[in-house]
């Protein structure tokens, strides 16, 4: 491998894995779930809340950065971390992905792919050079590679074609990232949909290229979770398992645990802040939804065990009460109830695997969350 190794596995049981990610702005402890502050800010919440729910790194996007404020702006302002007072390890994705999702009008050639903002129509290029050099102008600890990401279903032909167009990307953003201080790392991202052969060549191509670790793209894009996780069983045992192995854009704790189970170490996912925008909370029950009117007379919290004070001190009818009458109090609470709730899942498989009872843990968990939530109040 012709990169160096920021990662250190400290213990495994089964497929699963622990380990220490070393960074320029501190160290990652994996299975690690990133909140994802898209634009700078983590919709709903601090960064001081963050930080007390037990993150270690957060997500920024470059698609979103570059378009508002502007990747040089934010590097005259002293790079990501101080511009948004985070000052912690921070990755950054390509933007790849907003291209193809968000952008107007867009155009993929070799070069670059070619498009409109979606804030003022503006004409932008985003090639895999340009990708790299505004991720090094925010000055995340980990940059990603350039990729096209297909949405699933799809013909194996348009599958193959951006798989192979991104594998090309690849190298091209590898080259780029040559010019990167010390100890800054980039990604490559395994792309194939759900095309077992293709995901094969992806990641053999991207281990010959040789990253500071891997991603597993193009998935939670419309496909079953069992063609997710069987892709993920396909692409990890090719990637090096002294690299760190991260799963994009994912998601459900389902799916962090099952992804987790498979060998994956690193997670990211819009979903606590905005499902605690639209008044739902993850418990070890769950997901409960305030909206619900057997929560208006009920004085019990979400869960009395937790470690996180407006989880376990906030009643339920209060949270009822702000989410029906749309106060920015209730999506702040449940934001951060989320958050929490993700970084005590994350912390608590750390444990189990450094132990050895992941199994155990893992059965427990689901069963759970099988169980539902507790029974409505005054109920028999």
């Amino acid at each position: 491998m012709s990169v160096p190794n920021h990662f250190e596995l400290l213990g495994r049981d089964g497929a699963a894995r622990t380990g220490r990610l070393t960074t320029p702005h501190g160290v990652v402890r994996t299975p690690a779930f990133m909140p994802v502050g898209t634009a700078g800010a983590m919709k709903g919440l601090h960064w001081r809340e963050v930080r007390d729910a037990g993150a270690d790194i957060v997500l920024g996007n470059t698609y979103h950065l570059m378009l508002r404020p502007g990747a040089e702006r934010i590097a005259a302002l002293g790079g990501l971390q101080r511009f948004t007072t985070w000052n912690g390890p921070m990755l950054t994705d390509s933007g790849g992905f907003q291209v193809m999702s968000l952008a107007q009008l867009r155009k993929v050639s070799e070069k670059a792919v070619n498009f409109r903002s979606h804030i003022d129509g503006a004409a932008i290029e985003l090639s895999p050079e340009r990708a790299i050099e505004v991720q090094l102008l925010l000055g995340s600890d980990i940059a990603m590679q350039l990729d096209e990401c297909v949405r699933l279903p799809a013909e194996r032909a348009d599958i193959e074609r951006a798989m192979q167009l991104s594998l090309r990307w690849a190298e091209r953003c590898k080259r780029a990232f040559e010019q990167a201080p010390d100890g800054h790392m980039l990604f490559g991202i395994v792309q194939g949909g759900d095309v077992p052969e293709l995901r094969h060549a992806s990641a053999r191509g991207l281990v010959d290229l040789g990253f500071h670790g891997y991603a597993i793209g193009g998935l939670a894009v419309g496909e079953p979770q069992e063609v997710m996780l069987a892709m993920i069983e396909e692409a990890a045992p090719i990637l090096p398992a002294d690299r760190p192995r991260y799963l994009m854009g994912v998601g459900t704790p389902e799916d962090i645990l099952e992804a987790v189970a498979r060998g994956i170490d690193m997670f990211d996912c819009v979903m606590p802040t905005r499902n605690g925008r639209h008044g739902v909370a993850f418990t070890p029950f769950g997901p409960v939804n305030l909206r619900n009117a057997r929560h208006a007379d009920d004085p019990r919290p979400l869960d009395e065990d937790s470690d996180w004070p407006s989880t376990r001190n906030c009643s339920r009818a209060y949270l009822h009460h702000l989410v029906k009458s749309g106060e920015t109090l209730g999506a702040m609470l449940l934001s951060e109830i989320n958050i929490a709730y993700y970084q005590r899942l994350m912390r608590d498989m750390r444990g189990a695997i450094a132990d050895g009872s992941f199994g155990t843990f893992r059965a427990q968990t689901r069963a759970g969350w099988a169980q539902g939530d507790i029974s409505p109040r005054g109920s028999a």
